[in-house]
């Protein structure tokens, strides 16, 4: 492996981008309230990927796509490329049905084995499971070889998280580095004197396994919540995990109802940040910790394209979200070839795009920030 120099995921997706609230970053596209009429999607309800109303609303925003830069091409067919089975694999097949398309998705990670590709028919198209990144270029030459053509009447679908930027197995800790940070940052912040650095460690790594997913859904705001509760010395780590074990606190929302009981208790700074994550999560908000998501985005883009041209690989690939250069280079082959690009986050837009104030200083969305590419 080695870098490319610096680019950006904007290169080859230009603003054909949606993060998790379904909001297009580039404007011409149709905002997620006007689509629901067309897809027949609740109001005032966000799906998440794996869902079919999710599915429903991607189908409609690449067919705007298309229409803005080829009229009246059509779109016939989807190639999709992500890092996980289950929710790319799932959101993939999803969007096929959805529009009608017979589809091919690569799935890629680097992993510690001998190379091997697995090859999963189902429904919605074909999964091409491969545990190396470079193993991308045999994936276009594979949809060629099964008559599967790549050109104007074809959408290429770019998972951007773990995918585009820090491909798994090879970069992805240092977007779960951002994020474990961003959570200690706010924590820390809202706790001043009182922060327990060695405690929040704790915390956060033992709720943080997926033995307590059912109780925070693997939702990171609420496991920001949490740690921040528990270092306020409301509850113990202990009296949670035994809690969450009993069925004391089966969900989530148990756990907010009766942290909300006890929070006269809690010093007026954190009550009133209770409250408002408590009224975000009952209207439906699954990012209801802004603080925390706001400081979320500044440490990403704090390890994008901070260190120098001449940082040796092994640096980059440690203390830098690069973008994954296989990936960069098929979506801009494929675009050459009339290929629709459309990029999907599933981080939420406050982590992801600067707050007015901060687009003032010069911040831009992750997927406009420059880093560096790495890849074979």
């Amino acid at each position: 492996m080695r870098s490319y120099g610096r680019a950006s995921v904007c290169e080859f997706l230009s603003d054909f981008v949606v993060y998790r609230n379904l909001i297009p970053v580039d404007g011409r596209l149709p905002a997620l309230a006007d689509v629901a009429p067309h897809v027949e999607l609740p109001k005032a309800r966000i799906p998440r990927k794996c869902e079919a109303d999710y599915a429903r609303v991607i189908s409609y925003f690449l067919q705007q796509a298309r229409a803005l830069d080829a009229p009246k091409t059509p779109i016939e067919r989807v190639i999709y490329v992500g890092d996980t089975r289950m929710n790319d694999g799932t959101a993939f097949e999803m969007i096929c049905l959805a529009g009608g398309w017979p589809g091919f998705a690569f799935i890629g990670a680097d992993r510690n084995e001998p190379a091997r590709v697995e090859l999963i028919e189902q429904q919605g198209g074909v999964l091409y499971l491969a545990n190396r990144w470079e193993a991308l270029a045999d994936f276009d030459k594979f949809c060629r070889e099964r008559g599967f053509v790549i050109d104007d009447r074809t959408a290429a679908i770019v998972d951007l998280d773990k995918t585009a930027l820090g491909a798994r197995g090879r970069n992805d800790h240092v977007i779960d580095q951002a994020r474990l940070e961003a959570v200690r940052r706010t924590v820390s912040d809202l706790l001043g004197e009182e922060f327990d650095a060695t405690g929040f460690q704790t915390a956060y790594h033992r709720l943080n396994q997926p033995e307590f997913h059912p109780f925070t859904t693997d939702n990171q705001d609420y496991l920001a919540y949490i740690s921040l509760i528990l270092g306020s010395g409301l509850y113990t780590l202990e009296i949670l995990v035994a809690g969450v074990r009993a069925g004391r606190f089966a969900s989530f929302d148990q756990f907010l109802a009766e942290v909300d009981a006890r929070s006269a208790k809690l010093p007026s700074k954190l009550r009133a940040i209770h409250e408002r994550i408590r009224d975000a999560v009952g209207q439906g908000d699954p990012t209801p910790f802004k603080a925390f998501r706001r400081n979320e985005f500044l440490t990403t883009v704090e390890r994008m394209g901070q260190l120098d041209d001449e940082t040796p690989l092994a640096t980059l690939l440690k203390r830098e979200i690069v973008i994954t250069q296989e990936v960069r280079e098929m979506a801009l082959c494929w675009r050459s070839q009339g290929v629709l690009l459309f990029g999907l986050s599933d981080k939420p837009d406050e982590a992801s795009i600067p707050t007015d104030d901060l687009a003032a200083q010069g911040y831009q969305a992750i997927h406009r920030r420059e880093t560096h590419a790495v890849g074979s």
